[in-house]
């Protein structure tokens, strides 16, 4: 009989994995601000600037003036349709994921790691910066459970996290934890880089396999139409951006429910 994950096992993990969400979580903000121009160039022309800054004026984006003033669920769906384009890849994991696609829980690791970053960024967007309460966020949202603070924040020690989750993973069937370079504002930063990392924060997640399934899930059609030749991708793909509205919703709500507005 396997040994039981205990809620100090889920606290680190999730620790890692939210200490490394944080640089994406401010990457997909900076990604959705516009490009500079400069109008003292004569070549530019004043009458297309002048059009580009009233329409750049009335998208609601992280940044714009009064971004902070919309209400939560405006915000929090910019989110879900950034994170569900950027999660798109999913679409395609198991062959990018070589040998280890037929080996993996990929798309329970994958949709977790995908729903963790949301969930970082809701939090964001409520201004919590404190890593227990986002780990007692997403143990609840994505894992059932009720963590307390003082497990949710261990020791502080983020190498000691580090240590302990390259250890426990290496203890499983599949490939180790890579050490991860944190995303660069103005470096380019396409499908591949972003595959990658969020190969790396599912592999983070692996340790505590047992607990993904219990993650929100897509509706049961989608898993019919999943189970389907041909069009079986999409039925996944629906699933998991319909799965990423739920736990939207939850953390939502469960913020709200501990008085973080």
């Amino acid at each position: 009989m396997a040994e039981a994950i205990t809620d100090q096992h889920v606290a680190v993990v999730l620790r890692v994995f939210v200490r490394r969400c944080d640089p994406m979580v401010h990457r997909l903000r900076d990604d959705g601000e516009p490009v500079e121009v400069d109008e003292t160039d004569p070549d530019v022309d004043r009458s297309i600037v002048d059009k580009v800054k009233s329409v750049v004026a009335s998208i609601k984006r992280p940044g714009m003036k009064g971004w902070g003033q919309l209400p939560i669920d405006e915000r929090v769906d910019w989110w879900i349709s950034r994170v569900g384009r950027f999660t798109s890849l999913l679409a395609s994991v198991t062959g990018l994921a070589g040998v280890w696609g037929d080996r993996l829980p990929l798309q329970d690791m994958l949709g977790s790691a995908s729903q963790g970053l949301l969930l970082c960024a809701i939090a964001s967007e409520r201004g919590v910066d404190d890593i227990g309460v986002k780990v007692r966020l997403l143990a609840s949202i994505l894992f059932d459970r009720d963590i307390d603070m003082q497990t949710a924040r261990g020791k502080g020690d983020a190498a000691a996290d580090e240590e302990m989750v390259a250890k426990l993973t290496e203890d499983q069937d599949g490939p180790p934890v890579e050490e991860v370079e944190e995303p660069v504002k103005g470096r380019k930063f396409g499908v591949k880089a972003g595959f990658k990392w969020l190969w790396r924060q599912a592999r983070i997640l692996f340790s505590i396999t047992g607990e993904l399934e219990k993650r929100p899930q897509g509706r049961f059609y989608h898993k019919a139409v999943g189970m389907l030749p041909v069009v079986g991708m999409a039925g996944d793909y629906l699933g998991e951006r319909s799965a990423l509205k739920r736990a939207a919703k939850r953390g939502s709500k469960w913020l709200t429910q501990q008085g973080i507005q």
